[in-house]
């Protein structure tokens, strides 16, 4: 049974979902800042109860490793390494960014190149650069310091479409281009964590439970 319980904490949006051989069974999102330490547990509980499944039936427990906020990393992380350890399941570690790049991907109708970006404080951001389907990356995760200058490359030869919570303090820089288009109120979600973890689970790219740690970049 290819059942996973995902798990995103990386920004102020906490989520969890379940999904079944890469199908949404049900997810649940709650986007208040400094609560996952409080509320990450009992949505889970929540999730199972409401669901069809019990603990012992997931195959899998995902989580989204960031970049993203230092605290709400570690609230996740340690969660799905303990609850994989207790149950004896594999941890599958998915890239924060490249999550919400496969939840935009879809409905990227005008081919544009996908820029996902987390605040990362002042002017910096993280961020990576996709195709148009999220599948390919172009440029890899990284911190970057958002200049006049920044993307120009990209943004010279096609539109650039900028989400995520750290795109807003881009778009008074950047939003004067013609080809930078920016998206509002776009965060990562376990659902995308998960759509991406039943890949990893088909291929056995597991996490090591023992010494895997968030991705901070810096």
């Amino acid at each position: 049974m290819s059942l996973i319980l995902s798990i995103e904490t990386a920004t102020q949006a906490c989520s969890v979902a379940l999904s079944y051989e890469g199908k949404l069974v049900a997810c649940q999102t709650l986007c208040i800042e400094r609560s996952h330490a409080e509320s990450l547990l009992p949505m889970i509980v929540h999730l199972l109860a409401m669901s069809p499944y019990t603990k012992e039936d997931l195959a899998a427990i995902a989580i989204s490793e960031g970049p993203g906020s230092y605290t709400g990393l570690r609230i996740g992380v340690s969660t799905a390494k303990g609850l994989a350890y207790g149950l004896g399941t594999p941890l599958l570690a998915i890239n924060t960014l490249a999550a919400m790049a496969r939840g935009v991907a879809p409905y990227n109708l005008g081919g544009a190149l996908l820029c996902p970006m987390i605040d990362a404080r002042r002017m910096e951001v993280y961020c990576m650069v996709l195709d148009a389907t999220g599948k390919e990356v172009l440029v890899a995760p990284h911190p970057h310091v958002v200049t006049e200058n920044s993307f120009c490359s990209w943004l010279e030869e096609r539109p650039v479409l900028f989400f995520g919570d750290g795109a807003a303090k881009c778009q008074p820089v950047l939003g004067g281009h013609r080809h930078a288009v920016f998206l509002d109120d776009i965060y990562p979600s376990a659902q995308h964590v998960g759509a991406l973890a039943y890949h990893k689970l088909q291929q056995k790219v597991f996490a090591d439970l023992a010494s895997f740690e968030p991705m901070y970049l810096k």
